[in-house]
């Protein structure tokens, strides 16, 4: 869970959120490294699934003034640039490829799709499997759902470039931009996280924003943690603490 600063309150973790889509979809939350964060079984087809990736951030704010919702699609950096040096590109020339290594990148993301998929070999139908994002924002306590297609626009699509660090000289975030502005974007050396900025107006569905409901008042129970963990696994904490 995540804590409030300056309150014994906490929000909901990741975790948290992809238990809560496995559950509503009766799929199995796979809590592992894997492609997908929930699957869930086709009734009509034995061995078929549909992979839910789910991702979370505290970005809501950032969706309703720029249009995009924001969601990290991978902080593989050593497995980008593995595949970046079998293609000849490395920390020392990046920079001069900006559209090869955008295409790279994006090729990576596509790969992990199709090696679950149905047709190689996979249980995944990857055709009907997408990215379920929420996004939230911490002083109001709101949040928003969104449903994306799991796969990203075309790399040759895109402007892809370096731009001018703050201090001046090219900087070494890869930007990839459509028509509108930003879309993807990667920190080859700080972090190597590849973000995604889909438009909300490319959301396969969306929800309105909401609050959740919260959890009722437990008197004399000064931290709100234990007394959660106490109202959710009531016979395991009286085994525990013997009460």
């Amino acid at each position: 869970m995540l804590a409030i600063a300056g309150s014994s309150r906490t929000l909901p973790g990741w975790r948290d959120f992809e238990r809560a889509v496995a559950t509503v979809f009766s799929g199995v939350a796979q809590e592992n490294k894997g492609i997908f964060d929930v699957l869930i079984s086709d009734p009509d087809r034995a061995g078929v699934e549909y992979g839910l990736a789910c991702k979370m951030r505290g970005t809501l704010r950032d969706t309703e003034r720029t249009g995009r919702v924001t969601m990290e699609l991978s902080n593989a950096s050593g497995e980008f640039w593995d595949y970046l040096n079998g293609k000849g590109y490395d920390q020392t020339n990046y920079r001069s490829h900006p559209g090869e290594v955008g295409a790279a990148l994006t090729e990576i993301i596509e790969s992990w799709h199709t090696n679950v998929s149905l047709e190689n070999g996979g249980t995944v139908d990857v055709t009907k499997s997408c990215y379920l994002t929420l996004s939230w924002h911490r002083p109001s306590g709101r949040y928003q759902l969104h449903q994306f297609d799991i796969g990203i626009p075309d790399h040759s699509t895109l402007n892809w470039s370096f731009p001018p660090a703050r201090g001046g000289g090219q900087g070494r975030r890869l930007l990839g931009e459509d028509a509108k502005g930003k879309l993807l974007e990667w920190y080859g050396q700080s972090g190597g996280q590849l973000k995604y900025y889909p438009p909300i107006s490319s959301a396969v569905w969306s929800s309105e924003p909401f609050a959740l409901e919260p959890l009722p008042e437990l008197p004399g129970v000064e931290d709100r943690l234990i007394g959660k963990a106490e109202l959710y696994f009531d016979k395991l904490w009286s085994f525990a603490t013997g009460n």
